[in-house]
């Protein structure tokens, strides 16, 4: 990983979205963990737009949210919508 995703950020995260900041597993902390990398992986290429393979794997991660968002959709409509707001997807 790059040094813009260091542990002290991920704890934040977790801290923020999750039960606690070692809760790496649940739903929320994972989409938000995807979307702060996805926002990150959309400024590189709004710079470097012919690097291929950053592009690729923000459709990768773009993918992995959107199962996500899906299965708390189906799981937990509350939670889903919580996430939604809390993070601004949905315009």
């Amino acid at each position: 990983m790059n040094n813009y995703l260091d542990s002290e950020k991920k704890k934040e995260i977790f801290e923020k979205h999750g039960k606690s900041n070692t809760d790496t597993g649940s739903s929320e902390s994972q989409i938000a963990l995807f979307s702060y990398r996805i926002s990150h992986l959309t400024e590189h290429l709004k710079l470097n737009k012919k690097d291929f393979s950053t592009q690729r794997a923000l459709v990768t991660l773009v993918g992995k949210r959107r199962k996500l968002l899906n299965y708390l959709k189906e799981r937990d409509i509350e939670r889903y919508r919580a996430i939604v707001k809390e993070l601004g997807l949905r315009r």
